[in-house]
């Protein structure tokens, strides 16, 4: 099997090895912007302005202004009263789990991500759906009051969305904050949005925090909460955030002023994923306005690499499990690409 683990090259469109191109279908570049001209022109345009980063804390005395601009402009763009910005996303979810771990119990769904646990794998196994039915049954029999529940916003090797509309019925004298990493949906299934599209569950006694790498789709290295103001606060007298170099204060600029450069990517990737899926034809695993493409044939890695196309490939979503065939439609693809992969799963 060839070895593409060593690469001196960015993960675009195409990857070579050993002389040989090879179409990429693959990674989380979903909207193409860490591989975009324009949108790398606004990052050197960014490290000329601010410099390559910025190693003081955010307490101290003398800062950029970009931080502040970035956190504003986040909560404005995504809909939530505040935002806060760190360094990784895995900072930004261990920091969020650390904190309300001593404000309820824990309560974590099925096939959580690493980052969100709060010491070591929970253990739950299942299908979310009846996951939420019985965790809502728990919350209500339950003689504690307060629980912090933790979920990614959606699966996204599968693919599948999560419903939430179930915890409408979490009873009205519990407080629960739901905790949900929105890392692979956030400015991808919906623009300029999260993956929760209906809020309509949320009720006084509901507090919703969304975490997030922008690592991802938004090519930003940061990671990103959005809660209400008060919370915000809070978290803002945290040495994680006080005490923690942030992120690159140029690849915050792009981010700021990216936006149209990103609204051109997203109505791209979106035609992208609604041809390949009309060329699929129900023959992949996928969900509504998501890049991913799954696959459980244990030949199709083969096959497409014969046709000079890599996918990720791996057993999913144990170590002795069938392989997994995680293909990913990103803005840079062309019609084209989308037809050859096509006519090389031999579904058209």
């Amino acid at each position: 099997m060839k070895n593409f683990t060593k690469l001196d090259q960015p993960t675009g469109r195409f990857i070579y090895l050993d002389e040989k191109e090879y179409l990429f279908f693959g990674g989380t570049s979903y909207l193409g912007l860490a591989t975009d001209n324009a949108y790398a022109e606004l990052f050197i345009e960014g490290v000329q302005r601010y410099g390559i980063n910025n190693g003081t804390s955010r307490n101290n005395n003398v800062q950029q202004a970009i931080f502040d601009q970035a956190e504003e402009y986040a909560a404005k763009r995504f809909g939530f009263e505040a935002a806060l910005l760190l360094s990784s996303g895995y900072l930004a979810t261990q920091f969020v789990v650390k904190t309300l771990s001593k404000e309820g119990e824990l309560l974590y769904a099925p096939a959580t991500h690493p980052s969100l646990w709060l010491d070591m794998n929970p253990g739950i196994s299942g299908d979310f759906s009846s996951w939420a039915v019985r965790t809502v049954d728990y919350i209500n029999r339950s003689k504690t009051n307060s629980f912090v529940i933790v979920s990614n916003s959606l699966d996204n090797m599968k693919p599948e969305r999560y419903d939430f509309s179930v915890f409408d019925t979490i009873a009205a004298n519990k407080q629960v904050t739901l905790v949900l990493d929105d890392s692979h949906g956030i400015a991808v299934l919906h623009e300029n949005g999260i993956s929760l599209a209906d809020r309509g569950f949320l009720r006084d006694n509901i507090e919703l925090i969304v975490v997030a790498s922008l690592a991802k789709g938004l090519a930003t290295d940061a990671g990103l909460i959005l809660a209400g103001q008060q919370r915000i606060e809070q978290f803002k007298k945290s040495n994680f955030y006080t005490g923690a170099s942030p992120s690159s204060p140029a690849s915050l600029y792009a981010f700021v002023n990216g936006e149209q450069i990103y609204r051109q990517q997203f109505e791209k990737l979106q035609r992208n994923i609604g041809y390949f899926g009309s060329l699929s034809n129900g023959h992949l695993n996928t969900t509504a306005n998501f890049p991913v493409f799954s696959s459980a044939d244990s030949g199709l890695y083969a096959r497409l690499m014969a046709a000079g196309i890599v996918v990720s490939s791996f057993p999913y979503p144990l170590p002795t499990d069938p392989l997994l065939n995680r293909i990913v439609v990103n803005a840079h693809h062309t019609l084209e690409d989308l037809e050859r992969i096509s006519h090389a799963i031999d579904i058209s």
